[in-house]
């Protein structure tokens, strides 16, 4: 096949699905006149699906060396997020594959979702609505309810770890509402500058809100250790990477009160399976299945960046290139 024919080449997407079946994908279709759309893929699915291929988008499903080598006419990949630990980055820069991704499109949808998740926390919110649907609130002696507790955010300290896009929009927002901003240094880092180094930032903030990227380093980075220094008062929020936190001591943590409370957006293994020790119905912790990024704004943004992906790459020039 030659590069930049768009009349012959064949595109891919393996898991539209994880776009939200009522997203237009037509501004990336309309490139090519050749594509096999399929609403999700599985692990033995992708090799067969992706042979003939010339161009792939991918949101998870995993694109690693075994699969790449079998796909003989692949020229380009685009994932169709921002993290791309789903494709082999050096297997495909040595075939002459580029990789691109997509940035900075979901941050409105994750800064009011990470909100939501503070100010639920905060209100008790849950509990108030569940007073409702069971009648406790219309078999009350008084007008209104106080059974749980309400805690106000402004004043309060949010200590944010990863302040890039998305951190440092959160940190802008929530600075907004009235909270004071503490920046955490890496973990093993000394602190620098603005930056507080990670034990410190765990023993002063009333909410630590996680948004760097999942790594060897960063991985289970919330552990017995790290909640032990946190303020029994205070509340951790989740909306980056599932592995971030080990499950097991955050819920060793809310159990012995060492923390207040806890709300997560994404678990280490998705979709969440009957065993995922987070989903056991605490009243302190909440957790909503991996949509603090899925404003339908959000997921048609990523459509756009997709479609400029696949057409710098058919001008030879593809954007975003990540390898």
């Amino acid at each position: 096949m030659e590069r930049g024919n768009a009349r012959l080449m064949i595109g891919v997407i393996l898991d539209a699905d994880s776009l939200g079946q009522e997203i237009d994908l037509s501004p990336i279709t309309s490139l090519l006149d050749d594509w096999h759309i399929f609403r999700a893929t599985s692990t033995d699915e992708t090799a067969s699906r992706i042979r003939d291929a010339s161009i792939v988008l991918s949101n998870k499903v995993l694109l690693d060396r075994t699969r790449i080598e079998q796909a003989s006419h692949l020229q380009y990949i685009s994932v169709m997020a921002t993290g791309t630990d789903n494709v082999d980055l050096e297997f495909a820069r040595s075939r002459g594959i580029p990789v691109s991704n997509a940035i900075a499109y979901a941050t409105p949808s994750v800064v009011q979702h990470t909100l939501a998740l503070i100010l639920a926390l905060s209100t008790s919110l849950p509990d108030y609505l569940e007073d409702v649907r069971s009648g406790a609130w219309q078999a009350s002696n008084s007008f209104c309810l106080l059974d749980h507790p309400i805690t106000e955010i402004a004043g309060k300290s949010l200590g944010i770890l990863g302040y890039g896009e998305l951190g440092s929009q959160v940190a802008h927002a929530a600075q907004g509402l009235g909270m004071n901003i503490l920046v955490g240094a890496r973990p093993g880092e000394p602190g620098s500058g603005e930056r507080i180094a990670f034990p410190a930032l765990l023993a002063s903030v009333d909410y630590l809100s996680l948004h760097c990227p999942l790594t060897p380093q960063t991985r289970f980075i919330i552990n017995d250790e790290s909640l032990a220094l946190m303020k029994p008062s205070a509340f951790l929020i989740n909306t980056a990477r599932g592995g971030l936190v080990d499950s097991a001591a955050l819920l060793r943590a809310l159990d012995a009160g060492k923390i207040k409370g806890a709300a997560v957006d994404v678990l280490a293994r998705e979709p969440a399976t009957d065993d995922e020790p987070l989903l056991t119905g605490r009243r302190n912790l909440l957790v909503t299945p991996h949509i603090a990024w899925a404003a339908v704004e959000s997921r048609q943004r990523l459509v756009q960046q997709m479609r400029e992906n696949v057409a710098g790459f058919l001008a030879g020039s593809p954007p975003r290139q990540v390898n």
